[in-house]
């Protein structure tokens, strides 16, 4: 009952999850990120269990594919799980066990997964494939997390569930042990959309929260972002017209 995109970005090698479901709380039981090593979801009928076992096999160094071959043999009911995983080397595999209703289904691409079950039709999975390829944040300089919000909004206005979203969630890691970006959206009437709304708040922050733990005299949050907000309207008043 999710859709999902899982994602490496070629350029910095980060990766990240991210997704909204009908269920509360999706962000509690799904995602799984391992620097360094690969980032996936255990979904449908969610198993911490399995997320947890997926996350120490990347830990291992096993690629996308071997995890998943994992997965699938050590899970008496992985006829009920859809799995999406991709490595740091940007390989891609999944798997999409039957859902009671609606569609379920995934689509493998470059360094990314995008799947869904219990979604309105195979539309949204290929509207979160077409974003991450080539939507809105698809550049190679593009950052990832723009692109994983990108592709979850993209799923919603494909259609998502018949019966909404009421959670959705966004986990991003990049080379430090802890992430770079984690939000949940765990009850909401439109959580995709705010989820949007705490990301773009967050978003010029997110240099700051990366800089504090090895600067503690840094200024306090509001306080810096005006400075910079000040240097950046200084810098630009000296362009040429």
């Amino acid at each position: 009952m999710t859709f999902t995109a899982v994602a490496r970005c070629p350029r910095t090698g980060m990766l990240g999850v991210a997704m909204a479901t009908r269920a509360v709380a999706v962000g509690s039981r799904c995602p799984v990120v391992v620097p360094g090593y690969g980032a996936a979801s255990v979904q449908l009928i969610a198993d911490p269990r399995q997320t947890q076992l997926c996350g120490r096999l990347l830990a291992l160094g096993y690629s996308a594919p071997k995890v998943l071959a994992e997965l699938r043999a050590s899970d008496p009911h992985i006829g009920r799980r859809q799995i999406g995983i991709v490595d740091s080397y940007g390989n891609a595999a999944a798997f999409s066990g039957e859902t009671k209703g609606g569609y379920s289904g995934h689509v493998l691409g470059r360094q990314f997964v995008a799947m869904g079950n219990a979604v309105v039709s195979a539309g949204v999975v290929e509207a979160i494939a077409a974003s991450l390829e080539a939507g809105p944040g698809a550049s190679e300089g593009a950052d990832l997390c723009d692109r994983l919000i990108a592709a979850v909004e993209a799923g919603a206005q494909a259609g998502g569930q018949a019966e909404g979203q009421r959670s959705a969630a966004i986990l991003v890691f990049d080379t430090e042990p802890f992430a770079h970006l984690d939000l949940r959206v765990d009850l909401h009437d439109d959580p995709v959309a705010e989820l949007r709304r705490i990301y773009d708040r967050l978003k010029p922050l997110i240099p700051y929260f990366r800089q504090r733990p090895y600067d503690p005299a840094i200024a306090r949050d509001d306080h810096w972002l005006a400075a910079r907000e000040r240097a950046v309207q200084a810098f630009e008043a000296h362009l040429p017209s």
